[in-house]
């Protein structure tokens, strides 16, 4: 089994994302999968220009000659798509956006009814069966990451994989403050990597399970105080 850890956090040495990566490679790897870990800030990928030379005048090939011409056969050669990422206005970051269009290669022109559902035919060589989220939010409610989720599970769909759960740590930035808290949570995170192999789902309790570790009013608290000192 093969896992392709796409980051699409703008921090890729050190940070609540590149943790949130680490402790859930950990469990990915001691439960016995290949990762592969790409960090999207530190490729050249252009937004898709929507031209559909892909599936028309060379199927299955971009026109632009980028990064994602070594990143294409990667994605459609791994079983499991982890798709990492903060909460940017409600979405992910623009990095993981444009990679996201641009693996429309991977996808053919015709399409099929799914589930009652018009979608585009996936390609034989795209072996892709699972897709999982990992993100983190400054602030403490879940529900902050309802449209991410919807978005990423509507993705899933359309390339025809099976959406395996999410990893959702609120309170990010504060939980890094306390190496309890920290440790805490990546215990989680490692088992959510172990059961996503063994089981193949990320058990939905993971996210309420880190929600519960820090209090809202110390994170409101917290945040006052340190940005109330610019205004």
């Amino acid at each position: 089994m093969r896992t392709l850890l796409v980051n699409g956090s703008p921090h890729t040495v050190q940070g609540v994302h590149v943790s949130i990566l680490d402790s859930f490679e950990k469990g990915l790897k001691k439960a016995g999968s290949e990762t592969i870990r790409i960090d999207l800030y530190d490729q050249k990928i252009q937004p898709c220009k929507g031209c559909f030379t892909c599936w028309t005048k060379t199927p299955g090939k971009c026109i632009q000659q980028d990064d994602m011409v070594s990143l294409l056969p990667q994605i459609a050669q791994a079983d499991i798509l982890a798709l990492v990422t903060p909460v940017y206005l409600d979405g992910m970051t623009g990095p993981m956006k444009s990679f996201l269009d641009r693996t429309i290669p991977l996808l053919k022109g015709r399409v099929e009814l799914r589930d009652d559902h018009m979608r585009h035919v996936t390609r034989d060589t795209t072996k892709i069966s699972k897709m999982v989220l990992l993100s983190a939010s400054g602030f403490s409610e879940l529900d902050n990451f309802g449209p991410l989720v919807s978005h990423v599970q509507a993705i899933s769909r359309n390339l025809g994989c099976e959406y395996a759960g999410e990893v959702l740590v609120p309170s990010g930035w504060f939980i890094g403050r306390s190496s309890e808290d920290v440790d805490n949570v990546s215990s989680v995170i490692e088992e959510a990597g172990m059961d996503l192999v063994n089981v193949g789902m990320i058990p939905s309790s993971i996210s309420s399970e880190i929600y519960s570790l820090v209090s809202r009013s110390d994170v409101v608290d917290s945040m006052n105080r340190y940005y109330g000192q610019f205004e």
